[in-house]
């Protein structure tokens, strides 16, 4: 993934100076680039603006909004939905605990579980919140006209029932059908020397 503006034709020349005679779909690498560029520019651009005045980051204001717009659900729920782990949930919904936006309870049948939902002061935040968020959709997308966003939309959602339905099995044929490893943080264990 190579950032600026160069040309797929100048990227594929600098991959294979890199990789030689290995195939490369240049197609392919440039979508997956632009997917994540433009993810990343759209998410700095919020968090720096409309999310800002509000102390959110945007994991943060995902959180919120599962939960504004679903409702009361349970943290496995909330944590699928906002596309994070179970572990990147915990810590962000303490926050917005902490914060006095989200509430925290036991599920009344299966003490197992927690279930989620937005305080009154968090129902406030979202309400005055959502216009101005999307007001910033708004001007995102300002280059693209209806349909043309509604056909980037309808290609991101391809993506992601592909990756959605076949990850899995695609993981596992790398992997040779075993588990992946455990993810590190990227910190070091206790008492490992420097390398």
């Amino acid at each position: 993934m190579l950032s600026g503006d160069r040309s797929p034709g100048e990227v594929e020349r600098a991959v294979r100076a890199r990789v030689g005679d290995l195939p490369v779909r240049s197609e392919q690498m440039a979508a997956v680039a632009g997917i994540y560029r433009a993810a990343a520019a759209v998410r700095q651009h919020f968090e720096n603006s409309v999310l800002r005045g509000a102390d959110l980051t945007w994991t943060g204001f995902v959180v919120l909004w599962v939960v504004w717009i679903g409702g009361e659900r349970e943290t496995r729920k909330v944590a699928e939905e906002a596309g994070i782990s179970k572990g990147t949930l915990t810590g962000v919904a303490r926050t917005l605990q902490n914060r006095g936006l989200l509430e925290r309870r036991a599920h009344p049948t299966d003490r197992r579980l927690a279930l989620l939902s937005l305080t009154p002061e968090g129902e406030r935040l979202m309400a005055r919140l959502f216009p101005e968020f999307h007001d910033e959709e708004v001007f995102v997308t300002g280059g693209l006209n209806d349909d043309e966003a509604l056909d980037l939309a309808e290609l991101l959602r391809r993506i992601v029932a592909q990756v959605e339905r076949r990850g899995a099995e695609r993981r596992l044929e790398l992997l040779d059908g075993r588990d992946p490893p455990p993810r590190r943080s990227g910190r070091r264990p206790k008492g490992a020397g420097a390398l």
